[in-house]
């Protein structure tokens, strides 16, 4: 293999990728290697010291990045290095994709090979590039089938505990932080004081969007580094259907002043056997649009507790026409538009687990999933490095990708013998905030629908076969 090293040129990063004795380490094994010249010179390493091991040496990045298989560097690329960087070409540095999303983007773009050397290979495990967590089970509305509208206001994340899983996230590179809830807006000054103490961070809110007014919006505009993501079951009659009189009128007055002040917000939204149809429609990506928003994500409905309802996940013939809609839409329609359950190839497959998020309830428990409610491991008793090793987010690390059809991505949804397995060998105990579910009665409400959804499934991946794309940041086999 042909690697490059070229010089940093990251302001004030003074370090070289690799240093002589590495290279000479590499040539030993009959790989070539060119230096940058001066590469090293910051570091005490002159360009003779690197000859001198078998290097060879090129005066300019440009020459150093179109020689090379492979880049080693210490900091991730600027973006004068993006149009440097070729297809299939290996990127080998420490990488910040959760708190750069222009980086992310020209990466992707590029159809290079990214390998975010420090995190993943320093700590062997998983380390997601997003924590979801539930400052609060609190609710200002009672929707209907909502266990928030029934539990209260019993649980709460302190403001310092937030505070303290951010900062135990951002050592290990996690720059991106999502709430859930609950509604997360009724602890609106606390959202905006961890947003304060780290202006390095992304924060996002899932959120009804009924607390937004214009004071917020003012912190908004200061703070930066706030996003909601505003909950829509539709149209008027079936958003007001499920969250009360009124609702909807009031999403629109904070979609209008968000607009009004050029804030960035985007949408949520659950499809099911209900509302398909309506909520992947022209009128409803028109009305949104309109409204202001920069994104929209889709995500399917999920049999989880005990009182939940099957008949509300959606058929093969509604998934699969989930699935056309929204991407015909994206050529269409101004705004990102993702899937979780259907556009799993473009993420490679199930991102739980802390493969690239993880969730924390509440109470505290660290869960693979929001939509896995079984854990061995709370943010109060460990730390968050000891509860991304906790014997079920190994197993998931272990397992992923679950299913190289990545139309069937969810060990629990479409593979639901895999999510059970793991429960058991693990001893994950149910986190279920208002009765505990045993595994078999979740996975049992999935095992028709997988078994049905497999045939539609394998067709699609069969008329449109998987190409990379992105990245596979799975546990080396």
């Amino acid at each position: 293999m042909i690697i490059g090293v070229p010089k940093e040129i990251k302001n004030n990063e003074n370090r070289v990728g690799m240093t002589p004795a590495g290279v000479a380490e590499l040539v030993k094994k009959g790989h070539t290697v060119y230096v940058q010249a001066t590469a090293g010179a910051n570091s005490g390493f002159s360009d003779d010291d690197y000859i001198a091991v078998g290097a060879k040496t090129l005066p300019t990045i440009e020459d150093t990045y179109a020689a090379a298989d492979m880049i080693v560097k210490v900091k991730e690329p600027i973006t004068p290095e993006y149009k440097l960087i070729k297809k299939g070409q290996v990127v080998f540095t420490y990488f910040h994709f959760a708190a750069d999303k222009l980086l992310t983007e020209a990466m992707i773009e590029s159809g290079a090979v990214c390998i975010a050397y420090e995190t993943e290979e320093k700590e062997d495990c998983n380390v997601p590039w997003a924590i979801l967590l539930d400052p609060t089970s609190a609710c200002n509305l009672h929707c209907t089938g909502c266990w928030a509208a029934e539990y209260g206001h019993k649980l709460n994340l302190s403001l310092e505990t937030i505070d303290d899983i951010v900062t135990q996230g951002k050592k290990l590179g996690t720059y991106m932080y999502i709430y859930t809830g609950g509604e997360p807006m009724v602890r609106k000054k606390d959202i905006i004081t961890i947003c304060e103490r780290h202006p390095d961070c992304e924060f996002l809110s899932f959120t009804n969007g009924t607390l937004i007014d214009e004071e917020f919006c003012q912190e908004m505009l200061r703070v930066k580094n706030f996003v909601p993501a505003i909950s829509l079951e539709g149209f008027e009659t079936a958003n007001d259907g499920r969250r009360g009189p009124g609702v909807f009128d009031k999403v629109k007055h904070a979609m209008q002043l968000l607009k009004e002040h050029n804030l960035p917000f985007g949408i949520s939204t659950c499809y099911t056997s209900m509302n398909y149809k309506d909520i992947t429609s022209e009128e409803f990506y028109d009305m949104i649009i309109e409204a202001g928003a920069l994104f929209i994500w889709f995500f399917h409905y999920m049999p989880v507790g005990n009182d939940a309802a099957p008949e509300l996940m959606p058929n093969p013939e509604q998934r699969k026409a989930v699935y056309e809609r929204i991407r015909a839409f994206r050529s269409s329609k101004p705004i990102f538009s993702l899937d979780f359950q259907n556009d799993a190839e473009y993420i490679g497959g199930c991102i739980a687990g802390g493969r690239n998020y993880c969730h924390i309830n509440p109470k505290g428990d660290v869960e693979p999933c929001v939509f896995i409610h079984y854990s061995g491991a709370n943010i109060r008793e460990k730390s968050l490095l000891e509860c991304l090793k906790q014997p079920l987010f190994m197993a998931y690390r272990d397992g992923q990708p679950f299913n190289d059809n990545m139309l069937r991505p969810c060990p629990m949804l479409e593979n639901p013998e895999l999510l059970q397995k793991m429960v058991h060998e693990t001893g994950a105990h149910s986190t279920d905030v208002e009765e505990a579910e045993p595994v078999e009665h979740l996975c049992g409400k999935c095992e028709a629908y997988a078994c049905e959804w497999k045939k539609t499934a394998d067709k699609l991946w069969e008329e449109h076969p998987y190409h990379q794309k992105g990245y596979t940041n799975f546990k080396k086999k």
